[in-house]
């Protein structure tokens, strides 16, 4: 898929985003990392050990680039669209649930 600079919106971002995770591995890295961001986020707020926050960035990113730079073989689509690349790192995830993304 053609790398754009500029994406007018989330819906026409996606697409290009899923390109971006073509490969298996690094999908499955994506989901373990989401899954760890979740589950640190909601142990943090359970046991009010807000410290446990400085993890989120270090489980999400570290599989998700590990996937892009040994698996994937491009750089993270985080470097040029933080925000849509982060949204669609949870809109993957709900995907890869839902069966409409293959693990």
């Amino acid at each position: 898929m053609e790398k754009r600079e500029r994406f007018n919106s989330f819906a026409e971002f996606y697409p290009y985003y899923l390109g971006e995770h073509s490969n298996s591995t690094c999908r499955r890295l994506h989901f373990v990392g989401t899954s760890l961001v979740i589950l640190i986020f909601v142990l943090a707020l359970v046991a009010t050990v807000w410290w446990w926050l400085i993890a989120l960035p270090v489980a999400g990113y570290g599989f998700a680039w590990i996937g892009h730079f040994f698996f994937e073989k491009n750089r993270p689509a985080t470097f040029q669209h933080p925000f849509y690349s982060l949204l669609g790192d949870f809109v993957m995830y709900r995907d890869m649930l839902r069966g409409k993304v293959a693990f």
